[in-house]
């Protein structure tokens, strides 16, 4: 298996949106997993403006080769006009969560 394993973090500002971005991902065979976590306590700027919002935290399991896909998949799907989408690639794995990945979005 030559995959290369990435985990994806992608915010939004409800538990709907973010159960929603989850299931078409995984229905759609881009990711094998995706976690929801929150709500979350998000501060940042926007605008010239201090932002404070509730949001949730999808952690999504994927392979490098989907990530383009995810993307413009999140970008569909999402209300921010610039959602949070950040791949970090998985630099150990274990060799059967690993192959459950591969199978599960091949």
């Amino acid at each position: 298996m030559t995959d290369i394993f990435v985990q994806i973090v992608c915010t939004t500002p409800t538990s709907e949106l973010a159960q929603s971005i989850a299931e078409g991902l995984v229905t759609e065979r881009l990711a094998a997993c995706v976690q929801i976590s929150g709500p979350i306590k998000s501060i940042y700027q926007w605008e010239g403006k201090l932002e404070k919002s509730e949001e949730w935290t999808l952690t999504i399991k994927s392979t490098l080769a989907k990530y383009q896909l995810i993307e413009e998949r999140i970008k569909e799907l999402h209300s921010y006009d610039t959602p949070e989408i950040i791949a970090t690639e998985i630099a150990e794995i274990s060799e059967d969560y690993g192959r459950w990945i591969h199978e599960s979005i091949n």
